[in-house]
């Protein structure tokens, strides 16, 4: 049997032995490790190897001494240390148990009347016995990690910072199955082919060169402290490299609670690099501080984070309307864990229902006295609503209007519409049917100021939502670790991207500066070519793209086509009146509106094509009555069009 083989077997059956079988073992090594320290003691106080006429007399500490020991290291919890994880706070574990020790050895020799005795012993033994005991902790910890190098094939991988992040991911993946760290890249010059934490730190100019001679397969991004806009520039130059790119958390992230070294694939946002504005603190509390909020579509991605915002902020109670009851179960059981976590005593009320329930919303009003109502309740999914025409019109339109109306009569302080994009010059009806409630509400904000009400209306206009329902960048993820093809519905097609945080965010401030009938428009930033997003998240997971300039790439983009009533570029404003308000990421737009007479005669026709079941017709009132409507595809609701083949069995 060779060397290697001898040492894979030991290791193999080192590896099996249970828990308990280990800490046995380690039991055994401190019950040899200490009288060895005794003696060591002994043999270093008088620079001879068996001084006889003192260890003779001692000879009873040499029996006690482990027994000693040993129930001291139990009671001080060394046995429960995994060996494999120990670091620096072991150290001062074993300090404190041969302390103690020492102690007990120096009282036993005087109690026993053991002469003679030398008062050094005592200290020499506690400094050897330290030696000793850590040192064969780390020294199994050392053997651990070096067979996990030398019997797992492990992938190796570059740390992109070697700052104090780096280091502890480097840390933890020594105990890591499937990868370990061969360096560090770090742009700091000074850092540049200096050692940390036993690995050297390369330019990452020198990647290229890296990942040939080292066969790197990944490279971590551990600098959670950089800004959102130095992150996405250093993925950019990681881009065009053939290595997987993952994270830890931004700073941002690790103090909601991420843990610092967990690693996670690249989110778009790292992609956008968007840095978050703090937040206006008098708005925040203008609308909910010691109010009564109410939350429409609470199940949601954009009203469930509301919720968690609105929580966050010490409301006198947080009311949750939603017709899921799934969904609804979901965010409050969330909101539990979180109130638990922030130690926030917050009351909150769980309602099932529908914004169409007029009685329903009337009751909820009246009887939780509600001050502010975020409406975040809507179907927003475009093909979808496209196949359920008056569907959405009854949800979107009609339940924003019973719902807008019942908040007038019970005095309702502030009234948020949470609105779309899509709403702009809309080609598909579920944004007309959103633009058809901002108008509800601006009509309504309008009824308000010459009334004795003082419900203040307003409407926050956004793009697209990242890790919302239905979003693409899931999508693409799935179909990149199934192998592809990556599906897009065209070439050239663009979207507005925010993260559902930031924008629930901006909702809350933006309905505090609202002075009534006020459409609110969030800062997007620059749109996002979807093909481009492609590409660059097929890139990061370490894959090529295949296309007609790389026939050997790993993963294709295929083109369905626009779906019924999806546009190739998204607007935020109908008109360029547009003004800036005292938050750099909010802006106000003054917007066209319907003459009274001529809204409720819409809402009466499209109830009536409702409850008539009159879908052209309910599609030809929202094409006559919102402005700029122009359907980009025939009529595809399925209650009217042909049905697709169907197989029975």
């Amino acid at each position: 049997m060779s060397n290697i083989k001898k040492t894979d077997f030991f290791h193999s059956k080192l590896m099996q032995l249970s828990r308990y079988q280990k800490r046995l073992l380690m039991v055994l090594a401190d019950a040899v490790a200490l009288p060895l320290a005794l003696w060591s003691a002994f043999a270093l106080r008088f620079s001879e190897l068996w001084p006889e006429e003192y260890l003779y007399p001692a000879a009873v500490l040499f029996m006690v001494l482990p027994i000693m020991g040993i129930l001291i290291f139990i009671r001080i919890g060394l046995y429960r240390a995994v060996i494999r994880y120990i670091g620096s706070q072991m150290i001062w574990t074993v300090a404190s148990g041969v302390m103690i020790l020492s102690m007990m050895l120096w009282a036993a020799a005087f109690v026993l009347k053991i002469e003679p005795f030398p008062r050094t012993v005592p200290v020499n033994f506690a400094i050897i016995a330290l030696i000793y005991v850590g040192g064969t902790r780390f020294l199994m910890r050392s053997y651990y990690q070096w067979s996990l190098d030398l019997f797992i094939d492990k992938n190796p991988v570059l740390i992109y910072g070697a700052g104090e992040s780096g280091v502890q991911l480097c840390r933890n993946l020594q105990n890591n199955i499937e990868y370990k760290c061969v360096g560090f890249l770090d742009d700091d010059p000074l850092l540049i082919s200096s050692n940390v934490a036993g690995r050297k730190v390369y330019d990452p100019r020198h990647l290229a060169t890296l990942i040939d001679s080292r066969n790197v397969s990944a490279v971590f991004l551990a600098m959670p402290s950089i800004s959102a806009k130095a992150r996405r520039d250093i993925l950019q130059r990681l881009e065009e490299f053939p290595v997987h790119v993952k994270t830890l958390p931004s700073m941002h992230e690790i103090l909601a609670g991420e843990s610092i070294t967990s690693l996670r694939e690249v989110q778009i946002e790292d992609l956008l690099g968007r840095d978050p504005v703090p937040p206006i603190r008098a708005l925040i509390d203008d609308s909910i501080h010691n109010k009564v909020v109410m939350v429409t579509g609470a199940g949601g991605s954009i009203g469930s984070e509301i919720c968690r915002q609105v929580l966050k902020n010490t409301p006198r109670c947080l009311v949750l309307y939603e017709r899921s009851e799934y969904a609804l179960y979901a965010i409050e059981q969330e909101l539990t864990l979180l109130s638990k976590t922030l130690g926030i005593n917050v009351p909150r009320i769980s309602l099932l229902g529908s914004v169409t329930n007029k009685q329903r919303i009337d009751d909820v009003l009246s009887r939780f006295q509600v001050q502010t109502l975020y409406h975040a309740a809507a179907y927003k999914h475009v093909p979808l609503v496209e196949h359920n025409i008056l569907e959405g019109i009854e949800n979107n339109v009609l339940g924003t209007q019973i719902l807008a109306e019942a908040a007038l009569r019970a005095k309702v302080e502030r009234f948020v519409l949470i609105s779309t994009d899509k709403a702009v010059r809309p080609t598909n009806v579920m944004g007309a049917t959103k633009r058809l409630a901002e108008l509800i509400l601006q009509d309504l904000a309008q009824q308000s100021s010459q009334s004795t009400s003082e419900t203040i209306y307003s409407m926050v206009r956004f793009g697209n939502v990242l890790g919302s329902s239905g979003s693409v960048v899931p999508l693409f993820r799935k179909q990149i670790e199934e192998g592809g093809p990556v599906t897009v519905t065209h070439p050239e097609i663009t979207r507005y991207f925010m993260t559902i945080p930031e924008a629930a965010n901006l909702v809350i401030q933006a309905g505090s500066m609202a002075k009534g009938g006020d459409v609110f428009v969030l800062d997007m930033g620059e749109p996002v070519t979807i093909t481009d997003l492609a590409k660059r998240m097929i890139r990061l997971m370490g894959f090529s793209v295949k296309d007609e300039h790389n026939t050997r790439g790993d993963i294709a983009i295929e083109y369905t086509g626009l779906r019924p009533g999806e546009k190739l570029y998204e607007e935020l404003l109908i008109g360029d009146n547009v003004t800036r308000t005292q938050h750099p990421k909010i802006m106000r737009a003054n917007e066209e509106m319907l003459s009274p007479d001529v809204l409720q005669q819409t809402l009466v026709e499209l109830e009536t094509a409702v409850h008539q079941n009159q879908v052209d017709v309910a599609r030809e009132c929202l094409t006559r009555s919102v402005s700029g409507f122009t359907p980009s595809d025939a009529c595809v609701d399925w209650m009217t069009t042909s049905l697709p083949p169907m197989h029975y069995a």
